[in-house]
């Protein structure tokens, strides 16, 4: 697309069908409204089913791992079935495929974890041997670390779909990302945030990436207006620190990365699924420093950790 698209030739924005998806969508598609002067009518909203949500019976390290949530939609965007795809970064693999790229990121929403439960309104206050649910390797493990007497199910699913499951007596607590509980307007289901001193987060969690295909510069223009780059800085980090440990749903892994002034600090863990084992640790140092800091920290947690510690 080399014009600015309007209601003959709207610009097709790929996104998975989920609520939120549709939300991060319709932001995506908000901003560049405003940032180009465009109607609604120069967009349209493009659900596509991934794996990921096809498949709801089975943990998601059983099937595949990263880009299950992906693929589906970097094929439509191959296949110009669509001219933008706007993903949830926590989801997104490390490396694009081929003739892809992602340089434009939204402003970053709110990256702590969310307690909810129907009963108790702290991690702390879970009684003992009571049963939490949670499909995240990364919260499992930090679980199982701190508090190795609960018991950890499965637990898949949208919003609604937890929340039932809770209703249900699967499980008396689960986690949420406060991020897209924000986008959907929907905070009050938290109990309340968890610091990342407690917890800390999902690589890239709470970011919104848009990929395109590398050779439309216009595509490339339209972005850039929308860019956030404090975000992308800090992904850059964050990225990095994922990249060299090859993260992938296998590996608890969480990191995070944050800007103070021209300074850039960046936390990152990883973890034995089960909780036994944890290996954390900081680098602080220039913003433009980001990717480095990110790829010295995890060789650091890989020494500590053994040369088997990502095959266990």
């Amino acid at each position: 697309m080399t014009q600015m698209p309007d209601p003959s030739r709207p610009l097709r924005i790929g996104t998975r069908g989920s609520a939120l998806a549709l939300a991060q969508a319709h932001e995506t598609r908000d901003r560049l409204m405003a940032a180009h002067g465009l109607p609604a009518e120069a967009f349209a909203i493009v659900p596509i089913k991934t794996t990921g949500d096809r498949v709801l019976d089975r943990p998601l390290s059983a099937i595949g791992g990263k880009g299950l949530f992906t693929k589906e939609i970097e094929d439509a965007l191959a296949a110009d079935q669509i001219d933008i795809a706007v993903h949830s970064m926590k989801d997104m693999p490390v490396q694009q495929p081929e003739g892809m790229v992602i340089d434009c990121y939204l402003p970053r929403e709110d990256v702590r974890d969310a307690f909810v439960s129907l009963q108790f309104a702290s991690i702390a206050d879970l009684p003992q041997g009571a049963v939490v649910g949670s499909s995240s390797l990364r919260r499992r493990a930090q679980l199982a670390h701190r508090r190795p007497d609960l018991q950890l199910v499965e637990f898949r699913g949208n919003v609604q779909t937890r929340l039932k499951k809770l209703e249900d007596g699967v499980a008396v607590a689960s986690f949420l990302a406060m991020a897209g509980l924000s986008r959907l307007d929907m905070i009050g289901v938290a109990r309340g945030p968890i610091q990342p001193d407690e917890m800390l987060p999902a690589v890239a969690q709470g970011a919104i990436g848009i990929e395109r295909r590398r050779a439309d510069d216009g595509i490339a223009a339209l972005l850039a207006a929308i860019h956030d780059r404090p975000t992308g800085e800090r992904l850059a980090a964050e990225r990095s620190f994922l990249a060299r440990l090859d993260g992938s749903c296998q590996t608890p892994i969480a990191g995070l990365a944050e800007l103070r002034g021209d300074r850039l600090t960046l936390r990152g863990e990883i973890l034995s699924p089960d909780g036994a084992r944890v290996y954390a640790g900081t680098r602080e140092g220039g913003i433009a420093d980001g990717a480095a800091l990110g790829a010295d920290l995890a060789q650091e947690l890989l020494s500590r950790a053994g040369p088997d510690f990502l095959k266990g």
